[in-house]
């Protein structure tokens, strides 16, 4: 059921901001992505987003635009797809701008998650606008899944992918799994790649194929982070996850003395010598890490679903069968005892790309 406060036209200008905030999808990382649109008496008359993190927000973005065509806010609606902020960071708070400029009324998708920048619809009321939150709010949380996920649960929102033959194979039994779906699917899972702020990957897969976990197949201006679970600090120099001496190598504690100047190592041991993963995710989350993209083998995949640290998963199927035995994409330290303990996953979405299928499907967590 629709909420009578918000009419038709609401709802335009709010679609009309989520396509705005969808601009930032591969740039706005850690801060969330936004888009803004002001109208005055059934007119546009400013729009904008955020952009990239220290530049300024979608709301202030809107307002230049309005002034910059001699247009005025006074009296005007501001809708946003976040709640505007309340807090000086590296910009000030959109809220003191959005009453300086004399807005009657404010519509937001959602309250601000953050609790550093919570506050801005309370100050507005305070200042006599109208303000009214909850139009659009699933799309609006959906567009900024990661960024919640980080603020909300101190986390990374984690998505796992994975490329399988149509019975689930990842790799032949010797490790060769190049190429198992098509290049279409192999640029589509560039996407994901790119809207990610680190992909993730463990010495398996880093042995094996030597990937690059670059984005290359979708313009961007920004790459990914790059991670590699090494807990006994065997990766090779030459690796090429490590040619320009920015990656972030998680060990037990031991670092190579032969990696480049500039690798960071972050040392997460557990009780068992093996990586802490829970405490590697509460480490990326501090460092302003929302989505996390893995690219791994079945070890890696499986100690993070046994975990209960994966909430995503996107597969790759091609129309082939390798049958066993060959790899899959998780693999069990041990087997499951019973049928019941499997983990279960909720479709999202399911699309032919290419000669191949693309499942986007999620974990279902109990409530």
């Amino acid at each position: 059921m629709s909420d009578p406060k918000f009419s038709d036209a609401d709802r335009a200008h709010m679609t009309r901001a989520l396509a705005l905030a969808a601009n930032g999808l591969y740039t706005t990382t850690p801060n969330p992505r936004v888009g803004c649109v002001i109208v005055r008496a059934g007119e546009v008359i400013g729009e904008g987003w955020h952009e990239r993190a220290g530049a300024p927000h979608a709301e202030i973005n809107a307002l230049a635009h309005a002034k910059a065509q001699g247009r005025d806010a006074r009296g005007a609606t501001l809708y946003s797809t976040l709640e505007p902020c309340n807090h000086v960071g590296r910009t000030g708070p959109c809220a003191e701008a959005i009453i300086a400029a004399g807005v009657a009324r404010v519509v937001a998708a959602m309250a601000d998650p953050n609790t550093e920048a919570e506050g801005g619809a309370a100050r507005m009321r305070a200042a006599r606008i109208d303000v009214d939150v909850g139009l659009c709010e699933a799309e609006a949380r959906e567009l900024n899944v990661g960024f919640v996920a980080r603020v909300t649960r101190g986390r990374p929102w984690v998505r796992l992918k994975a490329a399988a033959s149509l019975d689930g194979r990842t790799a032949l039994e010797s490790g060769e799994s190049q190429w198992i779906t098509g290049e279409a699917a192999r640029a589509d899972g560039h996407h994901f790649r790119a809207r990610a702020c680190a992909i993730l990957t463990g010495i398996g897969t880093v042995r094996r194929d030597d990937p690059q976990l670059t984005v290359r197949a979708v313009a961007t201006k920004r790459q990914p982070r790059r991670i590699v679970v090494d807990r006994d600090a065997e990766t090779p120099a030459s690796a090429r996850v490590l040619t320009d001496g920015d990656a972030w190598m998680v060990t037990t504690g031991r670092r190579n003395p032969q990696w480049p100047a500039g690798t960071d190592v972050l040392s997460f041991p557990d009780a068992d010598g093996r990586i802490d993963l829970a405490a590697l995710m509460r480490e990326l989350a501090s460092r302003g890490i929302n989505e996390l993209h893995v690219e791994a083998g079945g070890k890696l995949n499986g100690a993070l679903f046994a975990a209960a640290l994966v909430d995503e998963v996107v597969v790759y199927l091609a129309p082939c069968l390798i049958g066993d035995p060959a790899r899959g994409i998780a693999e069990w330290r041990t087997g499951l005892a019973k049928l019941s303990d499997r983990i279960p996953l909720s479709i999202v979405d399911v699309a032919r790309v290419g000669d191949d299928l693309r499942i986007l499907a999620r974990v279902r967590r109990e409530v």
